[in-house]
């Protein structure tokens, strides 16, 4: 099996960090592209209400900038020794966005952090890890948290 791209989306908490590592393995031993992957949730997008688009597009230039800012920094002691890696930051529903980004750039793998919530909490914010688990067109390593 060739793995040239390697797509890592994050939104660098704990769990994604502790992810890490496997995705950056997997580019070193493959010789890969390691495309990591921040996704601002559009608010607007996903309830359908009606923002004014001048203020809320301004907010969302600063929050673009911020994540670029902070996905250059997010675990750069493990990814010392990558050399091909691409940073993007989208705008949506974080899971739509990861399987768009994921087929318009052909990736082989998505290696994903999961929270491992639980009860009511799985129920009202769903899992990102696990839709992107149904639905990505190539294969998918979910790495949990010992926490």
């Amino acid at each position: 099996m060739q793995t040239n791209k390697i797509l890592f989306p994050t939104d660098f908490t704990e769990g994604a960090l502790y992810a890490l590592p496997y995705a950056v393995d997997l580019a070193l031993c493959n010789n890969a592209k390691l495309y990591m992957l921040h996704v601002i949730y559009d608010i607007a997008t996903a309830s359908g209400l009606y923002v004014p688009h001048m203020q809320i597009n301004d907010m969302y230039k600063e929050l673009e900038t911020s994540a670029r800012k902070e996905l250059e920094k997010f675990g750069a002691e493990h990814r010392e020794m990558l050399k091909n890696v691409e940073y993007a930051v989208q705008r949506g529903v974080p899971y739509e966005e990861i399987l768009k980004f994921s087929e318009k750039e052909k990736i082989d793998i998505i290696v994903v952090g999961t929270h491992g919530r639980k009860g009511l909490d799985r129920v009202l914010f769903g899992s990102t890890a696990e839709r992107v688990v149904r639905n990505a067109a190539c294969p998918v390593l979910s790495v949990r948290s010992p926490h």
